[in-house]
């Protein structure tokens, strides 16, 4: 079984809500999934995945804090140990969804490997959104077990 970590901040419950669709999505298809705060996610989380799932609110343009904490904790531990690892965004917005621009820019230079389009919501995930949250987790899982 993969395991896919969702590694999400969120300001005002949106993108908690987009991270458990994608845990959803990636249950459903079969994964174990661990769901963390960027506070609370620590390198040996990201080092212990199969898969991994960023999202932020967007920031004025750039990911949440708790992301980039996240990131910039986790950089040096697990340099050279995470390249090629699948990754994949997600970025809620109120209208302008810039912030995935650097979510995928530090995943780059993480070297993780992105295997889906990133998905951008604006405002709390319903509908549409939820199917392509949900089909973004699912396509982590897939890529984690090869």
């Amino acid at each position: 079984m993969s395991k896919v970590l969702v590694v999400y901040c969120s300001m005002s419950g949106n993108t908690k809500a987009a991270a458990e669709a994608v845990a959803d999505g990636a249950r459903a298809a079969g994964a174990e999934v661990v769901v963390k705060d960027g506070f609370e996610a620590q390198p040996e989380d990201l080092l212990g995945c199969d898969a991994v799932a960023l999202g932020s609110y967007d920031a004025f343009s750039y990911m949440g804090g708790g992301l980039k904490d996240f990131f910039d904790r986790a950089f040096y531990p697990t340099q050279g140990s995470v390249t090629d690892k699948p990754c994949a965004a997600f970025v809620t917005h109120g209208g302008g969804g810039k912030a995935i621009e650097s979510v995928e820019s530090i995943a780059r230079t993480f070297k993780l490997k992105q295997v889906t389009d990133s998905v951008l919501v604006k405002g709390r995930p319903e509908g549409e959104a939820v199917d392509e949250l949900e089909a973004l987790g699912a396509a982590l899982t897939a890529a984690a077990a090869g």
